[in-house]
């Protein structure tokens, strides 16, 4: 790379399909073009119709390009953690007869070794992140090049999707007359671009409240170790207001948005608002605390379910806490309501940069910042995902539909780190610590 390159985040969202565009200065990043656009095609983070997503994600990317004049060709774009499959797996290969100096070329080649296992006909790798390299035995290595040694040994952890989640996305960009660069699991990308480099080690829940569906997930010694996905969202909140006040679905968002809070004990019974109400001439007149319940009793609902997940996976006593983000996260309420459930303090995350200083940004710009900051030996270890030496059982990929769009939402949502069939036993002081000091 060099000083100063352009990266481009795609955010395929339920509600909204956000393109952003930022150069990468001197390891600064500066956003130099946005687009967004309401999303077309989506139904809870998959994609139902390829040609209305590919049009709504054309539609972002030039209105990106037309703030930037630049041509915008490839993309970066995220995988919604509610089909993410993780799990450790490890390679090894030999240098040589006699010790020889490990090149870029081995590290490719160890981290094929790594992938040379049996997925199901119905899943595809979506990443592969390096953990540590052992060399000769010699282990906690985070870069074996130019070392030299007989073996080497590669420990990671593989992320998977189910096939016709990458194969949609990577028609819907390329329908867009867009290009994939590389294929990003979402709150990974979160993680990197929100977290100090402390609540990457010492552990934090990070909570996406998206428009179709609400995530956390656990980031402990800067690795992905836990998501759980609950299928409802900020478009769950406006059916509730459209149902239960009798209103069209684009006044309930209206109201939410300008009247909005999920806070009841703040909202005013005296503050009134008109509501046109379907099957009536004249509107109808509604207090905001009345308004502050339907969206309070809809959180409490997401934001309970994502708690129990995460106290069965023991994470909410991690030393970090809890950062939430996301679109939905911005309604006034939601992080003191979010301190109830949890049991805790929870920190909301807004953007610092110009013009995007807007929680519902936070994903496209961690996209841009994970790439951005992908060490070279990551960016060996990622092509040999796409290499041919990597082979995985085959399966034809059918185009998604609504029902099966709905099956594959349906599957269990919570996904941890799976182990290896195999694994030496753990130090005592591991065990100690629990689930995630691994």
């Amino acid at each position: 790379m060099g000083n100063q390159d352009v990266y481009v985040g795609l955010d395929i969202g339920t509600t909204s399909i956000k393109v952003i565009a930022a150069e990468i200065t001197s390891g600064q990043l500066s956003v130099i073009g946005v687009g967004s656009q309401r999303a077309e095609g989506m139904s809870r983070g998959v994609i139902v119709d390829i040609d209305k997503t590919a049009a709504t994600i054309r539609a972002a990317a030039q209105q990106a390009a037309d703030k930037t004049g630049i041509t915008i060709h490839d993309v970066l774009v995220g995988v919604p953690a509610s089909m993410l499959q993780i799990e450790q797996v490890s390679g090894m290969i030999a240098v040589g007869d006699t010790s020889k100096e490990i090149t870029a070329d081995d590290v490719r080649k160890v981290a094929s070794t790594a992938l040379t296992r049996n997925l199901p006909p119905e899943r595809e790798v979506l990443s592969l992140i390096p953990d540590e390299f052992v060399v000769d035995g010699f282990d906690g290595i985070n870069d074996p090049r130019g070392m030299i040694g007989v073996r080497i040994e590669m420990h990671g952890l593989l992320f998977t999707v189910p096939k016709t989640v990458l194969h949609n996305l990577r028609r819907a960009v390329e329908k867009a007359g867009l290009n994939v660069a590389m294929f990003i699991a979402a709150p990974l990308a979160l993680g990197d671009y929100i977290l100090s480099d402390g609540e990457k080690d010492f552990g934090t829940v990070v909570i996406d409240l998206g428009g179709g569906q609400s995530t956390a997930a656990v980031i402990h010694d800067r690795k992905l170790k836990f998501t759980t996905t609950d299928l409802e969202g900020g478009e769950y909140i406006t059916k509730d207001i459209s149902v239960v006040l009798n209103t069209n679905f684009s006044d309930a968002e209206r109201l939410k948005r300008e009247y909005g809070t999920a806070d009841t004990l703040s909202a005013s019974e005296e503050q009134t608002f008109p509501v046109t109400v379907v099957g009536k001439s004249n509107p109808v007149t509604i207090s905001e605390k009345y308004l502050a319940e339907i969206i309070e009793a809809r959180l409490t609902q997401t934001l309970t379910r994502l708690n129990d997940a995460l106290v069965a996976a023991h994470a909410l006593d991690l030393p970090g806490g809890i950062v939430i983000t996301g679109g939905n996260a911005a309604l006034p309420g939601v992080s003191a309501l979010a301190d109830d459930i949890f049991g805790r303090q929870v920190k909301l995350y807004v953007p610092s940069e110009v013009g995007l200083r807007h929680p519902a940004f936070t994903q496209a710009l961690g996209l841009v910042y994970t790439a951005a900051h992908m060490s070279d030996i990551s960016r060996i270890v990622a092509s040999a995902v796409n290499a041919p030496a990597v082979t995985t059982t085959s399966a034809k990929v059918q185009q998604s539909t609504p029902a099966a769009a709905k099956q594959q939402e349906e599957k269990p949502a919570a996904t941890e780190v799976e182990p290896e069939p195999k694994q030496k036993k753990e130090p005592f002081y591991k065990r100690f610590f629990g689930t995630f000091f691994d």
